[in-house]
């Protein structure tokens, strides 16, 4: 394999399961893609480096989906935000190519439109992901300023920030705020700000941020219902400056869903019949 070429998202699905297995049933996000990078021996222009457009590299992106399609065969399961654990089922997979036909012939999700509807071979689980996130950015722009503001401290409520205080705010309701986060035995003051635009942001916000950290907090958080220029993906990471931590629009739904805002999920009851059973009496 090329090794400046990122795996497929189907290269990825067995390694994943792998990974798994060895971090002992369950691991986070980024511990799995830390653990795929090291497996398929990746250099640092595929990994680490941010993409243009969100926060994720784009090794993260893919195997993203590969959780998702490992999800939808029953293999994985998601039981609490960004950590994922191998089933029984999964652990029953007995080789590489039985899991990708299993995904290659996996029982579909639902339509986009109506939960109850039994599922299609004609829908696309990307198209469905892409048509919610949609609605939610839109709903989201549309919202009256201060009900956003409510929404931005419940984010932060229901994601561990305690002593949130709101520095400052526009009409828009954007925001620029502080608060606590406690990450495992350690508390972090952090300067947080939500920007409601389609405008992607660049690199001059992301040093706007950066400055008004100083003397306030260690740590920085940019969110936008948009997305990121490669500018500013750079300026959050760059050498010798604190590291501010990027949000993207489709990011910011997927924390919605996960934290069940105004997003829920539905699973379906998916009936399989083996014919050989009943040819074998």
């Amino acid at each position: 394999m090329d090794k400046a070429r990122v795996p497929t998202i189907l290269e990825l699905a067995w390694p994943t399961l792998k990974v798994l297995e060895s971090l002992g049933g369950c691991a986070s996000n980024e511990q799995i893609a830390i653990k795929l990078a090291e497996s398929f021996r990746l250099p640092d222009e595929v990994f680490p480096g941010p993409q243009g457009g969100g926060g994720r590299t784009e090794l993260e992106d893919r195997a993203a989906w590969a959780r998702t399609d490992l999800k939808r065969i029953g293999a994985v399961e998601n039981r609490s935000r960004g950590v994922w654990c191998i089933t029984d089922l999964g652990r029953r997979v007995p080789d590489e190519k039985s899991l990708l036909e299993a995904i290659k012939k996996g029982p579909p999700p639902p339509g986009p439109n109506d939960p109850d509807e039994p599922p299609t071979v004609q829908d696309d689980p990307r198209k469905c992901d892409k048509d919610w996130r949609d609605e939610v950015l839109g709903l989201l722009r549309s919202m009256d300023p201060k009900s956003f503001i409510g929404l931005c401290n419940q984010v932060l409520e229901e994601s561990g920030f305690r002593q949130v205080e709101i520095i400052d705010k526009t009409g828009n309701g954007d925001i620029l705020g502080s608060g606590v986060a406690r990450i495992n035995l350690v508390s972090f003051h952090i300067l947080f700000q939500f920007k409601r635009s389609s405008t992607p942001v660049d690199g001059a916000e992301i040093r706007d941020l950066r400055g008004a950290m100083v003397g306030r907090a260690e740590k920085g958080l940019f969110v936008t219902t948009g997305k990121f220029t490669d500018s500013a993906s750079q300026e959050a990471v760059r050498s010798g400056a604190p590291v501010i931590d990027l949000i993207s629009g489709t990011e910011f739904c997927d924390l919605l869903k996960d934290l069940e805002l105004g997003v829920s999920t539905t699973k379906v009851e998916v009936i399989g019949v083996d014919p050989e059973y009943f040819r074998n009496w």
